[in-house]
């Protein structure tokens, strides 16, 4: 780029084919004030270069810059003026005209405008833009043109591209685990500030509060634009409102005041004096809410009708809180008239808090706590009629219980009861309505979950079917030459038997982690259950202060037991520190039975080597328990742990305890089960273990001696990785 070059600029506004405006744009006066995302770029067309760090910025609003790969995205509403900057070509000034798409191409040539055609040929950003047409209108196109793009995706970008705006279209139809999940798979393709600040919002729809202010946390600040720092500063008091911690919901809302005032963010500054002045309210400074609810009611005046009515209603739920009925009996008329001209050019639904009767109905109820039950019959009966004619069964059924009271409160106790009887009926219309309407949220949502689905195994549907048509073609091509044909059918066997042997692999990994987190969990119960026998024996002879003790010790062993217990192997110093703790144990218990001794050779070092965790113990409770225990003078129970090469060492577990063969004589049936099952686990979790990392543990059993009590020797090798 060169200063002298003067400015080309080509607007080309991607447009699909498929859009259709009447059913995503309900009227003009609305459409101007809402906020979308723009997309653009901005390149040399003489070299085809992306040209970054151009200043992009809407008039009085957001502010961004061209990333490398010269792209930009930037809040704005229609009508709105783009300003692109850029210290080598001049100034390009832009009228918003809708969600459109934008691409600036620089040229030394002079500077003209021009359109390009409609590409007839369904193209990536004509699905992604169609998908977001009907975003709002018609979730099931929406979704089929997610597909489209998807299919039609040739990278990352586009790819976390079409994730943000499924994300988006399950925000807009409340399906926010969804919007989530995809928010999630956007993020993994390209890390977006946009999509950031979208994932935390959408986990607070989803009320998983703490996750959100994690998100928002975790965006560089450093890196946002004028407007995303408003939003990230406005969601954190959001959520931090929904949690009421309300110090730090003003500390965000005003953070982001400050900010929307010095950029000049007019939409955000009445938003965020309005937050401001709930949220004092909520924490009982009525004085300085009202001021704050004053600015906004001021603001929003100077900005479209709909606006400036829902900051009067906000503010007249204020003025209920604090009992001045009358100003909020005023406040609701004038909604009223404001509301009635906005339904001449467009519909407001039922759930909107903006409907006519539901301000008649609150006027009725401010009317009834004034005592003015004349005045208040008359609003609850308009608002009965205003949503009877709108089938608006909640406010119809609210509207009926409060003209009840009414009713009741100025003696006709005869219309009361009508009324309530009507109030009745309408709760049981009204439940059947509900029922209804659950039933067709379940059967919307897994209709919603079965394209999701559909759109998740997209991307493996779409490479496998081309595999399939590569292959075709090529068998086709060879179709003449028998060789080649052999060469291929060969080669296919070949990649298929690998896939086969990789597939088998996995699966007999998968199953001996399975297996192996069952025999781990078979175990540790056993293991607890026979600790815990030995602190019952304790408590049974009145010792209980050596109980205490000894469950002192336990506590500190279990916890030592569980910690280790995920793994499939620990460093053997932990598993030498459980075994000292674990023998200690048995010792207390048994001091007069056996002696124990732990010697580590000085060539030892333990840190070089891994073991399954819990392999040794139960070696050393079989030799205390079915050993050393019945011997009628006092054993010793020896563990030794030496070194036999660089690469290899041996622990030996020796007792002089009365032996395998005379330990079984003593046992009755259940409890040679027991041990058979003990025992049992121990040599699969080996062989398991010696399958996955390639015989890394082996163990021998062998009688200790040719006495009578002939005791037990286990050797365990253990061979470093």
């Amino acid at each position: 780029m060169k200063s002298f070059l003067t400015a080309l600029l080509f607007l080309f506004l991607y447009v699909s084919p498929y859009m259709v405006y009447a059913q995503e744009m309900s009227t003009s006066s609305n459409r101007q004030q809402t906020v979308f995302t723009v997309r653009g770029s901005v390149y040399d067309a003489e070299f085809s270069k992306p040209i970054p760090q151009v200043n992009i910025e809407v008039n009085g609003g957001a502010y961004t810059t061209t990333n490398m790969a010269g792209e930009f995205r930037i809040q704005a509403k229609r009508g709105d003026e783009l300003v692109i900057r850029h210290k080598d070509f001049q100034t390009v000034y832009y009228t918003i005209k809708d969600n459109e798409r934008i691409k600036i191409e620089v040229r030394a040539n002079e500077l003209t405008f021009e359109v390009p055609k409609i590409n007839q040929e369904s193209t990536f950003n004509a699905s992604i833009d169609s998908a977001e047409t009907y975003l709002k209108t018609d979730i099931e196109k929406s979704l089929q043109f997610i597909t489209e793009a998807l299919s039609k995706s040739r990278s990352i970008n586009e790819n976390s591209q079409v994730y943000e705006v499924l994300g988006d279209v399950y925000i807009h139809w409340k399906q926010y685990d969804l919007a989530i999940s995809n928010y999630r798979i956007s993020l993994q393709s390209v890390k977006s500030h946009t999509v950031q600040l979208k994932l935390a919002k959408a986990y607070w729809y989803n009320k998983s509060y703490q996750e959100s202010i994690a998100t928002y946390q975790n965006v560089s600040k450093s890196d946002l634009s004028n407007w995303q720092q408003v939003v990230l500063h406005e969601g954190l008091g959001d959520t931090y409102t929904s949690i009421h911690d309300y110090p730090k919901a003003l500390k965000a809302y005003n953070s982001a005041l400050e900010k929307a005032n010095y950029y000049k963010i007019k939409a955000k500054i009445t938003d965020l004096n309005s937050k401001i002045a709930q949220v004092l309210s909520e924490t009982g400074n009525k004085k300085e809410a009202e001021d704050y609810f004053d600015n906004a009611l001021k603001l929003a005046s100077q900005e479209t009708g709909s606006r400036a009515v829902e900051e009067k209603v906000k503010v007249a739920d204020f003025k209920n809180r604090s009992q001045n009925f009358s100003d909020e009996i005023e406040l609701r008329k004038q909604a009223i008239q404001a509301i009635q001209n906005i339904e001449l050019d467009s519909a407001i639904g039922n759930e909107s808090a903006l409907t006519v009767q539901k301000q008649n109905y609150k006027i009725g109820n401010a009317y009834y706590l004034k005592k003015d039950y004349n005045s208040a019959k008359t609003y609850l009966e308009k608002s009965i009629n205003e949503a009877s004619a709108k089938n608006d069964l909640v406010v119809a059924k609210d509207a009926k219980r409060k003209l009840s009271e009414v009713y009741s409160s100025s003696g006709d106790y005869d219309k009361a009861l009508e009324t309530y009887k009507e109030y009745t009926d309408l709760v049981e219309t009204l439940y059947i309505k509900k029922e209804q309407e659950i039933i067709q949220a379940a059967r919307f949502s897994k209709e919603i979950a079965e394209k999701q689905n559909r759109i998740t195994s997209l991307e493996s549907d779409r490479q496998l079917s081309e595999s399939k048509y590569q292959l075709t073609s090529e068998r086709n091509k060879r179709q003449q030459l028998i060789i080649y044909s052999l060469i291929g059918g060969l080669l296919l066997l070949l990649v298929t038997a690998y896939f086969m042997y990789k597939y088998i692999k996995q699966q007999r990994l998968a199953n001996n982690l399975l297996a192996l987190k069952s025999l781990r969990s078979q175990m540790n119960p056993h293991f607890i259950f026979n600790a815990l026998n030995s602190v019952n024996s304790f408590i049974a002879a009145n010792d209980e202060r050596t109980a205490n003790r000894y469950l002192s010790d336990f506590s500190h062993l279990m916890r030592s037991v569980l910690e280790n217990s995920e793994a499939d192997f620990i460093p053997l110093e932990k598993e030498i520190a459980l075994l000292e703790l674990y023998t200690k144990l048995e010792h207390f218990r048994f001091q007069d039975k056996f002696d124990y001794e732990i010697t580590i050779a000085d060539n030892v070092v333990v840190s070089d080597f891994q073991i399954p965790p819990m392999l040794l113990q139960p070696y050393i409770e079989n030799a205390v328990w079915h050993g050393l225990r019945y011997k009628t003078t006092k054993g010793l129970l020896s563990i030794r742990i030496c070194k036999t090469s660089e690469t290899e060492l041996t622990i030996t577990i020796s007792d002089n305890g009365i032996g395998r063969e005379r330990s079984k004589e003593l046992k009755t049936d259940n409890q040679k089960k027991h041990n058979s099952q003990g025992m049992s686990n121990i040599q699969k979790r080996v062989s398991i273990l010696n399958d996955m990392y390639q015989d890394k543990v082996d163990v021998s059993i062998s009688d200790f001696q040719d006495e009578e009590d002939a005791g037990t020797q286990v050797i365990v090798t253990l061979k470093k990785d």
